[in-house]
C-alpha cells in the first residue's frame, strides 16, 4: 500500500493500492495487518499502535497520529495477534497475557509485543531500521566510537523507552563488527538488528527461540568463548549479577537499563540487591564499569527529533564514588571532565539550543537539572 504522507496534527489519510492515488473513504477499504505495518514505514513512524475499539495509530517524531479509518473490532485484532504470533507454538489464547516477538513484512522487521487490555488484544509494533546506522549518523559524541574498543568491562546505554537505546548499541556492535574480528554473542528478546557478515563472527540469540531462561542462556555464555557480549536488558538481580561476573572473567559486555542519567544507573543496580549484597555490588561494579550513555530524543523547532546525550567514562573518581556509595558526586565528575571526552545532559541540550534545534523551553523540560541551563547559556 501507497501514502502520500500527507496527515493532519490528528489523522494520517488513509489511501487505495498503488494502481489508484485517490483518497477512499474507510468503509471501501479493510486495511490488513501488512498495510498499517508498511504505513508505518511509509511514514517513517517509530511505531504503529493497534488496539481493539480504537483507530490505527502512528507514533511519528514522538506523536500519535491516529489513522483517518475505522474503529478496528476486536476480533479482527484477535486475527492480527494471531497472525503475530503463527509461529510460536507455545501460545496458548486461553491463558495469555503478553509476548514478545518479531515479525517480517516485505523485508522489514518490526519488534513487535502482544497483550492483552480489558479483555481484548492490542499490538505495539516497533519500527525497525533497514540499516544499522553509524554512530556519526545518531548524533553521538565521536567519544563514544571509543567505547567499542574496551578489552573488557561494562558499558552502559540508558535511557527512557523509545530514545534509541536498541539502535545505539546495535551501531556499535556494528562498528566492532566492520573493524575487528572479534566473536560476539547477543541474548536478545526479540532479536531487533540483524548484524551483516563482517569481519567479526556475530551468533544472535534470541529468548524462548534459542534458549529457555536468562539464567542458562548467561550461564552457557562463558563456555561459548566471546569477546563481546549483548545484554538486550539488564532486567533483574541475576541478568545484573551475571553480566557484572561475564566482565569480571575479562569480556566486553553492552547491556541497556531504563534509567534517565548514570547516576540513577548506578543507584538502580546497586538498589535491585538485597542490603547485605550491595557492598559486594559495589566493589564489583566499580572495577568493571567502563562508560554509561543515557540518551534522550528530544524534539526539535522543524518537528523532527533530536538526540542529547549524557557520557559517563570511568575513570578513578567515578569508580571511587560508586565503590564509596557517593553516586550525588557523578553529576559534578561528569560536569568537570569535559577534557576527558565525558558530557552533561544539560551541556548536551544547550549545545542543541545553540545549534537552533531546540527552543530554551524544550531543554529545560528535558534537562535533569534545569537550573543549570541558564548558567551554561550564559558561558562565553
Amino acid at each position: 500500500m501507497n501514502s502520500q504522507n500527507q496527515q493532519t496534527n490528528e489523522e494520517i489519510k488513509v489511501y487505495s493500492a498503488p494502481q489508484s492515488n485517490s483518497q477512499v473513504e474507510p468503509e471501501q477499504k479493510t486495511l490488513t495487518l501488512e498495510d498499517m505495518l508498511l504505513l508505518g514505514i511509509q511514514t517513517q513512524a517509530s511505531d504503529v499502535h493497534i488496539t481493539s475499539n480504537y483507530k490505527p495509530t502512528l507514533r511519528i517524531n514522538g506523536n500519535l497520529q491516529a489513522l483517518k479509518y475505522r474503529d478496528l473490532y476486536p476480533d479482527e485484532v484477535f486475527n492480527f495477534a494471531k497472525q503475530i504470533l503463527a509461529s510460536k507454538k507455545d501460545i496458548n489464547f486461553d491463558d495469555f497475557y503478553q509476548a514478545d516477538t518479531t515479525y517480517v513484512v516485505n523485508g522489514r522487521r518490526f519488534r513487535i509485543n502482544v497483550f492483552k487490555q480489558s479483555g481484548t488484544y492490542s499490538i505495539a509494533a516497533r519500527v525497525i531500521s533497514e540499516s544499522i546506522p553509524q554512530l556519526e549518523v545518531l548524533g553521538l559524541p565521536p567519544i563514544v566510537k571509543d567505547f567499542a574498543k574496551f578489552p573488557n568491562g561494562l558499558v552502559l546505554l540508558t535511557g527512557p523507552t523509545g530514545s534509541g537505546k536498541s539502535t545505539t548499541i546495535a551501531s556499535l556492535i556494528n562498528l566492532v563488527n566492520i573493524t575487528e574480528s572479534k566473536h560476539v554473542i547477543t541474548l536478545e528478546d526479540p532479536i531487533e538488528y540483524i548484524f551483516p557478515k563482517g569481519q567479526s563472527l556475530i551468533e544472535q540469540r534470541e529468548y524462548q527461540s534459542d534458549f529457555d531462561t536468562w539464567p542458562n542462556g548467561l550461564k552457557a555464555i562463558l563456555r561459548q568463548d566471546p569477546n563481546i557480549v549483548l545484554l538486550g536488558e539488564m532486567r533483574d538481580s541475576d541478568t545484573i549479577e551475571s553480566a557484572i561476573r561475564i566482565a569480571e572473567t575479562g569480556h566486553l559486555v553492552f547491556a541497556t537499563l531504563h534509567t534517565n542519567s548514570a547516576a540513577q544507573s548506578i543507584d538502580r543496580i546497586v538498589d535491585i540487591f538485597p542490603g547485605e549484597k550491595q557492598d559486594q555490588i559495589k566493589v564489583q561494579l566499580a572495577s568493571v564499569l567502563q562508560a554509561i550513555v543515557s540518551q534522550k530524543l528530544v524534539r526539535t523547532i522543524q518537528g523532527s527529533r533530536k538526540l542529547a546525550t549524557e557520557i559517563l567514562i570511568a575513570n578513578s573518581a567515578v569508580r571511587n564514588t560508586v565503590r564509596e556509595s557517593k553516586g550525588y558526586q557523578l553529576d559534578n565528575i561528569i560536569q568537570t571532565s569535559n577534557d576527558l571526552g565525558m558530557q552533561s545532559l544539560e551541556k548536551s541540550l544547550v549545545n542543541l539550543v545553540k545549534q537552533g534545534h531546540i527552543t530554551i523551553d524544550t531543554a529545560k523540560s528535558n534537562a535533569n537539572r534545569p537550573a543549570d541551563i541558564d548558567s551554561l547559556l550564559n558561558r562565553v
